[in-house]
Parts: C-alpha cells; structure tokens; sequence
C-alpha cells in the first residue's frame, strides 16, 4: 500500500548544504579575522627568532625588526 522512499539524494543534498554552509562561514571568519591572526603569528615568529615585533599602522601589517625589505605585497 506504501511505497518505501529512497533517502539517499535527499541526504545528499543535506550533506552537501552543510558543508557549503560551514565553508562560507570559514571564508567569513578568515576575512574578519585574518589580519588579527597574520599579527598573531608574526609576533610569535619575531620571539622565535629573537627579533623584536615591530606593529604595522593597520591590522595584519606588523612585522619583525630588520625584515621590513622582505615584505612581499
């Protein structure tokens, strides 16, 4: 009397919604966040190789002392 349906596109399409939702969000947080974060590593690798951390006049533009003939834009 019923016809069993086949769920196997459906979830799919599921499947795929999610990670395309999850994908958009990384692209977000990376665009917001992304310059916070590029200072974040530079500070840690400027303490690494025991140069001082010289704080660029925007977000994501710091960098080590003595490197600034090395930026690459």
């Amino acid at each position: 009397m019923f016809k069993k349906l086949n769920n196997k596109g459906q979830t799919l399409v599921e499947y795929i919604l999610i990670i395309s939702l999850i994908t958009v969000l990384a692209i977000a947080l990376v665009k917001i966040f992304g310059g916070y974060l590029k200072d974040a590593v530079t500070k840690a690798s400027c303490g690494v190789m025991g140069k001082d951390y010289v704080e660029g006049e925007k977000v994501g533009e710091g960098y080590c002392e003595g490197d600034l003939d090395r930026l690459f834009d």
